[in-house]
Formats: structure tokens, sequence, C-alpha cells
């Protein structure tokens, strides 16, 4: 009933004088679930603290309170918050629970229309008036009750659960008024349906609205025991076959083991492989299984394991394939949209997409010389030549190899290319598996068997051209129990895996038209077979100014919506953005750029909820409140021109990084100390380092016994972190030289470059991530080898290369001109930093 009947209602009480008015207050008991009703009785759990009081003051006063039933489940309700009509209730017995609350027995009295409320604290008080309902003494009323009473004996007798003493109690009441509400009690209805019944003042009218829903009931009930005869009569089937089928399994022992032949089990399989576009092989195996099948007694263990190998082959897309349509135009869009940046690797994959594309219009042309050859076999009337023969199926030239940093968007670029393609994406994790059979599969022999990884996922798709991403595939590891990089090799090899076969089907499966995208965070330990079939694709760490935007037009988007915050509450300016790339994040991916921006969100949700002010613009001086204290500082360089101090540069798998090499001497024997968590190859550049320097004593001025009288301390500090590879050759010469003429270096350098013991600074790999980790450091003037200068001029951004100065040196001696700064320069020796 909504807001404008019930008052219409209240109005035409009014009119017949049948409201009675100057009632005095009582106590309101809000309930949930649940409508008390007059002359009925009911147990209610009482445990809101006002709830409480307003008990308490009933007990006190006459034992009478008003309940009333809540619209929602608000806490502490106010009079919108209650339907407006209510009952009039006694309370006759009071027990007190086990966890605090309160249960009581209550008697609705009367009908009461809730007026206001007139006391808040310390519980509900409300005013009042009567609402006496509209009785009639006639035989329509009278067939009413006598019809109502018929139907819940009917109910009862078709299942109903109701408590033989109330029904003994409803049939024998005289006041029809009283036994609308008997009824109305026990009936299985919503809580507004409920309501609008009780609210009901007109008898006849509710009679009638009871009577309907009674008989609904009644539907119920008899559609649930048809079910129920349905149900016990397939278990009498069953039953029955199974008696059967013993008797048969008898007669085939006494007829010496022969199987009587039967296709009931076999029937929907056979239906099924009819549906099923597979190649005349594959349908011919498969029919061979189902005959096994058929000669198989059910009661074999075998039978089901051969049941549900013939069910996984048919249910793998054979002939399935989503309909791909490729538009470059459409694909550059995609690309575009869902990342920022790539460049490079957009590009290469518009090319890929492209090149598909015209393999996929020269498959659907006549070849030129099909047509030339079929000609000429019609003038000479012999056996034509089909296009078949000579036009081939083209496979995926490559497998595509996303390499690069955690956080780059290798799985999101993945997920593009599917939805540039119009196909499916499926994504499977190799990282940490070391079990051949995840690849290939178990023999049907061993007991649980099942397919691969790479059937199941095809199975589930359910067609046989989607995008497949094989992500860490540099994480597979290996032991007693097989190579799965090996088990990869026939999977990911374009001439191969037109016929892969895995070990539970024992059947090739065509997965040539699978789009294989893998990606990597690192190529060392990828086998060189492996790596051999992948064309590799760099992802390299992102700048600032990409940060920035890919935060401006993704992240913050995505993390509102997911916090559930709308884009008017809020908005994180450019400098906040910035200040958390610099002072909270440090990595060449966006991921913890992306959690930090959460955490901001995460608190600001917490004050909508609770009602708190905040401020809409978060500015860079509240990131303290919301993130806590900077984990970074604006500037990693060191504070002054030091002595023994050089700044080198690091790839790590996480990007780039600056590593400072420090270098010490002390009177000694001429001992070479190394510390710092160094690995094999970084030691060897520090005895590369030494021995050109002593080889090159008189260049630098020092005395030719000098290397017999004293130990050089080598340290990398952040020892817990274990560091190798070449790069640092020319960062350690650089260190090892200013601590033996006692020359500082410019703080504001870094480095990279192998050294050789010629003195030789050559290629090394990483250059974007290094050049980025020393520009997010404070470096103003970066030294690379002249060989890495075609890397610079590619993958540098412009951005950076006008920010800072770089210098390209092919020997030692250019790297010390650049980086010692001349004594001439220097007031006073400066001693290494402490």
């Amino acid at each position: 009933m909504t807001i404008s009947r019930v008052h219409v209602t209240l109005l035409n009480i009014m009119d017949t004088q049948q409201i009675q008015s100057n009632q005095p207050n009582y106590p309101l008991l809000p309930v949930l679930d649940t409508v008390v009703l007059p002359s009925c009785e009911s147990v209610l759990i009482v445990g809101r603290p006002k709830s409480l009081s307003a008990l308490q003051q009933a007990l006190q006063k006459d034992n009478k309170i008003v309940i009333a039933t809540q619209k929602n489940t608000k806490d502490l309700p106010e009079l919108s918050d209650l339907y407006s009509t209510g009952v009039l209730a006694s309370i006759e017995r009071v027990n007190p629970g086990e966890r605090g609350e309160t249960q009581i027995l209550v008697k609705g009295i009367e009908k009461v229309h809730i007026l206001n409320i007139v006391r808040s604290e310390p519980y509900l008080e409300v005013g009042i008036q009567k609402i006496d309902d509209i009785v009639y003494d006639d035989p329509i009323t009278q067939a009413l009750v006598h019809h109502i009473a018929g139907e819940l004996k009917k109910a009862i007798n078709m299942g109903k659960t109701l408590d033989l003493n109330f029904m003994i109690n409803v049939l024998y009441i005289n006041n029809a008024n009283t036994f609308s509400y008997q009824v109305l009690s026990v009936l299985d209805l919503k809580i507004s349906d409920r309501y609008i019944i009780f609210d009901e003042n007109d008898l006849k009218k509710r009679l009638s609205a009871i009577s309907q829903r009674l008989a609904d009931e009644l539907n119920i009930l008899a559609i649930e025991q048809n079910i129920s005869k349905k149900t016990s009569e397939k278990i009498d089937e069953s039953m029955r076959e199974n008696i059967l089928r013993e008797k048969m399994r008898t007669i085939e022992q006494e007829l010496g083991g022969t199987k009587i032949p039967t296709d009931k089990g076999s029937k929907d399989l056979r239906e099924k492989m009819k549906s099923v576009k597979m190649p005349k092989e594959i349908e011919e195996k498969v029919e061979k299984e189902i005959k096994r099948l058929d000669q198989m007694s059910q009661f074999n263990p075998e039978s089901s394991s051969l049941r549900s190998y013939i069910e996984t082959v048919l249910e793998l897309p054979w002939n399935i394939r989503a309909p791909q349509t490729i538009d470059i135009l459409q694909s550059r869009t995609i690309l575009d949209e869902d990342h920022y940046g790539l460049k490079k690797v957009k590009e290469r994959i518009v090319e890929y997409l492209a090149v598909l594309k015209l393999h996929a219009q020269q498959a659907d042309k006549p070849n030129q010389e099909v047509t030339d050859q079929q000609e000429k076999v019609k003038k000479k009337k012999a056996t034509p030549i089909t296009q078949d023969v000579i036009v081939t199926k083209e496979r995926q030239p490559n497998i595509l190899c996303f390499v690069g940093p955690p956080g780059v968007g290798k799985t999101s670029i993945g997920k593009s290319i599917a939805k540039a393609l119009n196909t499916k994406f499926v994504k499977v994790s190799l990282g940490g598996i070391r079990d051949e059979a995840e690849i290939r599969g178990h023999r049907r022999t061993y007991v649980g068997s099942m397919p691969g990884r790479f059937i199941k996922a095809i199975k589930q798709v359910k067609i046989k051209n989607p995008v497949f991403m094989l992500d860490e595939i540099d994480k597979i590891g290996n032991d007693y129990r097989g190579d799965p990089a090996s088990a990869l090799l026939e999977l990911l090899d374009p001439e191969q895996n037109g016929t892969f076969e895995d070990h539970y089907l024992e059947l090739p499966f065509d997965m040539s038209e699978v789009f294989f995208i893998t990606t990597a965070n690192q190529l060392d330990t990828i086998p060189p077979a492996l790596l051999d079939r992948l064309e590799i694709i760099h992802f390299a760490g992102y700048t600032e100014d990409e940060k920035y935007n890919i935060a401006k037009k993704y992240i913050i988007s995505k993390q509102l919506k997911a916090h559930a915050l709308k884009d008017n509450m809020l908005s994180i300016p450019e400098d906040t953005i910035r200040q958390i790339i610099r002072k909270y994040t440090r990595e060449a991916g966006v991921r913890n750029l992306e959690r930090e921006i959460a955490n901001v969100l995460r608190k600001i949700a917490t004050k909508v909820v609770e009602r708190l002010p905040y401020t809409q613009v978060v500015t860079p001086n509240e990131l303290s409140k919301y993130l806590g204290v900077p984990k970074y500082m604006n500037q990693m360089v060191e504070d002054s021109d030091y002595i023994g101090i050089s700044t080198g540069l690091a790839w790590t798998q996480s990007g780039g990084d600056i590593l400072f090499i420090e270098v010490t001497t002390m009177p000694g024997k001429g001992v070479l100390t190394l510390t710092g968590n160094l690995g094999d190859v970084m030691k060897e550049s520090c005895q590369a380092a030494l021995s050109y320097i002593r080889s090159h004593y008189e260049y630098f001025g020092l005395a030719k016994d000098l290397f017999s009288k004293i130990d050089i301390h080598v340290h990398v500090p952040e020892g817990a972190t274990p560091k190798d590879g070449p790069s640092a050759g020319g960062a350690i010469t650089t260190a090892m030289v200013s601590a033996l003429t006692h020359t500082p270096v410019d703080k504001y350098l870094a480095m990279t470059g192998e050294i050789t013991l010629r003195g030789r600074i050559t290629e090394i790999g990483g250059v974007k991530e290094k050049v980025l980790a020393a520009h997010r450091a404070g470096v103003k003037k970066v030294i690379l080898p002249a060989e890495n200068k075609k890397d610079f001029e590619e993958d540098v951004p412009e951005n950076i290369k006008h920010d800072m100065q770089f210098v390209f040196v092919s020997r030692i001696e250019e790297v010390l001109k650049e980086a010692l700064i001349p004594k001439s320069s220097v007031e006073k020796k400066i001693s290494p930093k402490k």
C-alpha cells in the first residue's frame, strides 16, 4: 500500500467516525521482517538500545507498547522509515537472551495509526489514534470465512506445516475479524504484502485478499507435489535399470563373458559427434573409442575414464573459429586508447597485423597460376588441377615475445591485440611450472590423467584462433618430472604446431591458427632453443612524463570507479601526481604508482562514508596525510664531490637503477678486497680495472712500487642486493683512479660501459632504462659507450635528451677527463664520505 492510499483510507475512516482520539502516548518498538497483528501472539527479539529502553518503560507503566514495522534496516528509524499503521500490543512474557538481547512474547490488542514521534531519547514514544475495522455479519462474510477454512484444511493435506492447536483454535473462532488476522499470520508472504492486507480496514476486502493469497499457496504446493512425484518415479526407474543391468551382467557371465551389445550409453556421444565437424581421421578414432565403450561393462573402472576422454575430444573446437577482421586503422586506435607511449612497440604490432591481413587477403583470392593451369587443362581435357594443390595455408610467421620490467603493460597489450582482432584472449601463467605434463598433458594410462594447460584452455574458449598469452616464460623450472621449456618447442614453432599432439589426446590438434604471445622480464633464463623461436619486442621503462599521462588518462579514472567515487567528488592535479611519482615510487612501470593513487582514494572514500570533511583537490602538501612520509628523495646523487666515489648505472628486472662505487686505500701489501654482494662478472671487472691502472701507472703519476705498499677496498652499497654484470667497469676504474690520485669525481655525473685491459669502453645493454634511472636521480651528465649511440638516438625520449648532457666515449681516458675534477679547482683534499 502506498502512502497516498494510506491517507485516503484514514480519511474514509475519519468520515465514518471510527477513529478514536485522545489516546495516550506509548513507547514504540520498531521491528524488522515481521508484522505484528491484532489478536495474534508473536515472539520478538529485542536488542537495540532504544528498543530495550522502550520495553523497560512499557513494563514499568502498563505492559503496553506500540509495535510498527520498519520499511528499511535503519538502526535509528524516523517516522518516514516506519509503516504508518501499527498495533498496540500487551507484553505477555519476558525472557533474557543468551547474548544480551531480550526475548518477549506480545499479543496484539488493536490496530492504531501512528501520528508522530513525541520523544526520541532515551527511547521512541509516539502519539497514536485507534483504528476500528469495518466489520460485517452477513452471508457473504460467512461464506468467505468457510471457504478460507476449507482451503486451509486442503493446504495442510498437501503438506503445509501448521501447529495442530493453532488449527483447532482458528477453526473454532466465531469472530470473522479475528479469524482473518489469525489466518494472515500463517500465510507465506513478503513483509510488504502482509502489511497491505493488514492495513486493509474493510473486513470483506481483507478476507478476499487472504483467499487469493491462499489460492496461490495451494498452486505452489501442487507444483511441489508434482515435482516430488516425478523425482520419485525417476528414482524408481533408475533402480529398475540397475536391477536389469545386474541381470544382464549375470547373463554375460553365464555366456562366458560375451558382451550383449547395446548403444544406450553411446547414443548421445554419436549424436554429438555428428554435430562436431572434425577431420576424418579424428572421427574414425573417436568412433573406434565409442565402440570400445559399447563393448565395455559399465562396472568396468575404465569405462568412466574412457567416456570422459571421448567427451573431451568432442568438446574441442576442431573447426570453430572466431571471425577475425583485421582493420589496421581500428587497431591503431585501440592500441592508442588502451596504452600511452610505447610507440615502437605499437608500430611493431601494427606491422605484424598488417602482414597477417595480407596473408588473409591472398588466401581469399584465387591464385592466378592455378587459374592459368586450369585453363590449359580444360583445353587438353586432362585431369583438372585443383586450387588446394598449390595454395597452401599461411601460418603465424613468428611468435612474439614481450620483454621488459614489471608493470609496463605487456599483458594489457596482449588484451588489446585480442580486442583489435575481435577474438578471445587466453592467459596461461608459466611461472614456477616444473612438470612437463602441465604442457603436454598426462598419458591416459595414469589415474586422474587430464590434458595439458593449452588443450584445456582451447576447450574453454571454444575457438581455435584465440590470442594466447604465455606469461612469465622466463621463470619456467625443470626437475625430475621433465623440462617444460623443451615441451614448448613444438608448440611455439610455426612449422610444427599445426600437428601439436597432447599426451592425453594422442591426436594431432592444429594450433597454428592460435596467435601466440609470450612475456618475460629477462632473456637470460630462456633456453636458447626456445629463444630462437621467438621474436623479441623490448618494453622499456616509462619516463616521468609518460607516467604522469598514464596516471591522468587511465589510472585515476580506473581507480575512481574501483573505489565507487565520482569524477566531481575530487581531483588530483598535475603537481600532486608528479610528487607521487618522484617521492613515493621508483620503478620502471606504473604498478606502484597505481597502488599509491589507490591508497589516496581509499582514505578519501573512508571519509566520504564517515561523512567527514575532506578537500576535493588533493594538493602536494596533503600527500603526507594520505601516504605518510616520502619514501624517496628528489635527488639521489651525492651532496658533494668526493674522492673515491663514482656513480654507475645498472639494469635490473625492475628497470634501471644507479649504484655508487666506493674505493678506499690503506697501507698494506697489495690486496684487493671486494664487498657488496658482487657477482663473478663484476669481480672480474674490478680485477680488469686494477690491472689497467697498474699497467699505466706512469700515465696516472703513480709510484711504481705503490701497489705493493697499499691495499685497495672496493665496495658497492646496499650489500643485501646481488649485483653483477660488466657494465660498471668504467665506473670502477674511475673510482679507483680517484682514490689513488686523490682527485674528486663530479657528483652530477654517471657512467656505464665495460672496460677492457687495453682501456677500451665497449657496448652495453639497457641504454634507455639506465638513462631514465640517471634522470630520476638528478644526474646532469651521462657517459655512454660510443657504440651505444645508435641505441641512444632511437630509444631515449627527446625531453630526456634536452634535460641532460650526454658524452660518448670509446676509451677510459675520455671517461676520466670528463669525470675527474682537476686538482687546481680543489682547494683541499676531500676524504670519502663516511
